[in-house]
């Protein structure tokens, strides 16, 4: 194969590199969805991916005739990018068993996440395509798909979907498209009857063009997505970092908009600590005695994996006054502690869920032996002292005087080092 120009050297430097720290990734299909379009999209934001798509693609030794590029292209309405491919016509009217290209793609120097994506999306395509046509798998001849241009689509598309690793991606609905397409089975009605199988459960709508909007390549790369990374379609209500967007272009011209798949992406809205997560049990508890229970949880805050015990008071049923308890506690000792709560309470059964946490930075400190702990906000410095130390102090202002003086000293005491 033929050496390709790298994108990378056609496009400006205000590109986030793959170390943006890329959370999630949402396609929009303005114009539809096929593999060059995917490909393109991701490597419009990203160009970095192209260095991994080139190996892999090298990897596969196709024919010398065939040479691969993507470059900045243009409809007059926005700028985005392009995936060409140029060969000879036989090597674009290649009827391929699927059996032939398993075997190649087994037996190519690719990295491993990329042959598991390759032959995952072959895969997917080949049983729909058994299905649709009452066929065994292992008798699946792909025509358009066995094309040179589709097995480099494929590759692109597995290469970047490797090297991402496990981001969120979700999807808008598709366009269903109108209209036949000329198959080597004959007219066939849009979309195609293996799109439709792969895409099964996914939204569509109809803006009236004609044509083919989501191909059969298309198709198995979100089926792939869908099965590998649960890609969603529902509204993604999570906080994130705007990172960038990235276009890629269809072959043909629709009418009245660009024939293009965006790609936006996505971080995290603000660093988590790292590994900071905690886990959180829950229970009601309605035949415990007040002072038991207030025994039983003085039990639970002793102990050294619990972060929090709080308590509060609900209607449980029978329109019982009950008491709610939630503790907070590190994930490795979440066991142990649900263990000691069945030993400590009434209850007979407690709920837990992983929640991950922010936490604010925070200092002890000690001022005219009492202590104070200063927390670091965005907004500046807090100080808050430890109400124990203040039980000695009688009356409410004097308790109030004291307060101020001490924490107004913290903060200075902070500032000073």
């Amino acid at each position: 194969m033929n050496s390709v120009t790298p994108l990378e050297n056609c496009l400006g430097s205000t590109k986030p590199d793959l170390d943006a720290g890329v959370t999630a990734i949402h396609l929009d299909a303005l114009g539809g969805i096929a593999g060059d379009m995917f490909s393109a999209a991701l490597l419009d934001i990203l160009p970095d991916l192209w260095a991994h798509c080139k190996k892999a693609i090298m990897a596969m030794d196709l024919s010398r005739d065939v040479s691969c590029d993507f470059h900045p292209h243009t409809d007059g309405t926005l700028n985005g990018t392009r995936l060409v491919v140029k060969h000879g016509q036989a090597a674009h009217r290649t009827h391929t068993p699927w059996s032939d290209i398993h075997t190649r793609i087994s037996q190519a120097e690719l990295e491993e996440e990329v042959r598991r994506g390759a032959l995952g999306i072959f895969t997917t395509l080949a049983q729909a395509e058994a299905r649709v046509h009452g066929i065994q798998e292992e008798n699946v001849v792909f025509h358009e798909v066995g094309s040179i241009d589709s097995i480099i689509d494929i590759l692109s598309a597995a290469a970047i979907i490797g090297t991402l690793g496990s981001c969120h991606w979700s999807i808008g609905a598709l366009p269903r498209g109108r209209g036949e397409v000329e198959t080597a089975h004959g007219r066939l009605p849009l979309p195609a009857p293996a799109t439709l199988e792969l895409l099964q459960g996914f939204s569509f709508y109809d803006d009236g063009e004609v044509g083919e909007r989501v191909t059969p390549t298309g198709a198995a790369i979100l089926n792939y997505l869908d099965e590998t990374h649960e890609l969603s379609q529902a509204p993604d209500t999570t906080v994130r970092r705007l990172l960038g967007s990235g276009l890629g272009f269809g072959t043909r011209k629709l009418q009245g908009k660009s024939n293009v798949l965006r790609a936006t992406l996505y971080g995290a809205s603000l660093p988590l600590p790292k590994g900071d997560q905690v886990v959180v049990l829950r229970c009601e508890i309605d035949d415990q005695t007040s002072e038991d229970l207030a025994v039983a949880l003085n039990h639970l805050r002793a102990l050294e994996s619990v972060l929090d015990v709080v308590q509060w008071p609900v209607y449980a049923k029978k329109g019982r006054l009950a008491t709610a308890l939630q503790v907070l506690v590190t994930p490795e000792s979440a066991e142990r502690v649900m263990q000691e709560i069945f030993n400590e309470t009434s209850t007979l059964g407690i709920r837990h869920r992983t929640e991950s946490r922010r936490i604010l930075a925070r200092a002890p400190l000690e001022v005219d032996g009492m202590q104070v702990k200063v927390a670091e906000r965005p907004a500046g410095p807090t100080a808050k002292i430890e109400m124990d130390d203040l039980t000695q102090t009688r009356g409410l202002a004097a308790r109030r005087k004291q307060r101020t003086k001490v924490e107004t000293a913290a903060l200075q005491t902070r500032d000073d080092h």
